[in-house]
C-alpha cells in the first residue's frame, strides 16, 4: 500500500497532536503518581506554599545546600510535611549527614512513598509525602545504622513541631 505525501503529513500531524495531548494531561512535575488524600488546585498550592516551597514540593526543585534553618534544629519533636501537615520524621532519627540538607535514617510508619527519579540520567529514589504527594527529597543507601538509609530532605518541604513537655 503506497502512502502519498499528504497522507504521510496528515498521519504525522495526528501523532503530534496525540503526543501533545498526552503531555498536557500527565501529572504536573513534582506530583507523585497515584491518588492522594490531600488534594488542592495548583492555584491553592501556590497560595498556601509561596514560591520557594511550591517549587520544591510541587515542581521537584532542590533548595540550595546549607540554606535550611532545619539543619540546626536539635529539639525533640516531629518534622511534618509543609504541604499537608502529615508527620513524617521523628527528631530521634535525624542526623548530621554533612550534605547540607536535613537527613534522617528512618521515616515514621506509612508517612512517605517513593518513586524512581531518572532526571539526572541515572536512577535515584525520590521520596514524597504519602498524603499529598509533595516532593520531599531522595533516599540513599549511605546512611547510619540501624537502617543504612539517608533520607535527604529539602528543609523547604518540612515544618517542625517541637515536643511538648
Amino acid at each position: 500500500m503506497a502512502v502519498d505525501r499528504r497522507q504521510f503529513m496528515g498521519a504525522g500531524g495526528t501523532m503530534l497532536v496525540i503526543a501533545m495531548v498526552g503531555i498536557a494531561n500527565r501529572a504536573p512535575a513534582g506530583t507523585a503518581t497515584g491518588r492522594f488524600d490531600y488534594v488542592l488546585s495548583d492555584a491553592a498550592w501556590r497560595k498556601k506554599l509561596g514560591p520557594q516551597a511550591y517549587a520544591v514540593l510541587r515542581q521537584e526543585a532542590t533548595e540550595a545546600p546549607g540554606s535550611s534553618a532545619l539543619l540546626k534544629e536539635k529539639r525533640a519533636g516531629t518534622f511534618t510535611c509543609r504541604g499537608c501537615g502529615l508527620p513524617l520524621f521523628s527528631s530521634r532519627t535525624k542526623f548530621d549527614s554533612g550534605t547540607g540538607w536535613p537527613s534522617f535514617w528512618k521515616p515514621l510508619p506509612s508517612a512517605v512513598g517513593t518513586a524512581t527519579d531518572r532526571k539526572l540520567g541515572y536512577a535515584r529514589t525520590e521520596v514524597h509525602c504519602r498524603r499529598c504527594g509533595g516532593h520531599l527529597g531522595h533516599v540513599f543507601n549511605d546512611g547510619p545504622p540501624p537502617t543504612g538509609k539517608r533520607y535527604c530532605m529539602n528543609g523547604l518541604a518540612l515544618s517542625f513541631v517541637a515536643a511538648t513537655a
